[in-house]
């Protein structure tokens, strides 16, 4: 049996971590063990999460096995999306600058903001009271 090579790829964003598998294939994508569209039934987000496939032009020819956890939909998705381009980086060196300049190799940082002390959120106040 030929053993196949594996690329590795891991992402974040928000509070969403993603690993990401790719192995030579016909384009089939799972997802903590289901398909892509029962994972993202929103077409929007699938679209999102394929972006570094789509732009290489790799969207026929890797299979992707993913795990992903933390946060919300919108965030995984986009966790699975730097997971991918950062395994497709190492497949190929090449594909490292049609990446960054679509930006698919930069991790978005913007974080939830923490709640102050004295107030009701990150900038919500109490109602000012005056007597």
């Amino acid at each position: 049996m030929k053993k196949e090579k594996v690329y590795f790829g891991r992402g974040g964003r928000k509070e969403s971590r993603a690993n990401v598998r790719l192995l030579s294939g016909k384009g089939k994508i799972e997802i903590n063990g289901k398909k892509l569209e029962e994972y993202f039934p929103n077409e929007f987000l699938q679209q999102r999460m394929m972006k570094p496939l789509e732009v290489t032009g790799n969207k026929e020819n890797f299979d992707s096995f993913c795990r992903v956890s933390g946060g919300g939909i919108s965030g995984q998705a986009d966790a699975l999306k730097l997971g991918i381009a950062r395994a497709l980086v190492k497949q190929d060196e090449k594909l490292r600058e049609i990446l960054r300049k679509n930006g698919l190799l930069t991790r978005d940082p913007r974080m939830k903001e923490r709640k102050k002390y004295g107030q009701k959120g990150a900038r919500k106040k109490f109602q000012f009271t005056k007597r």
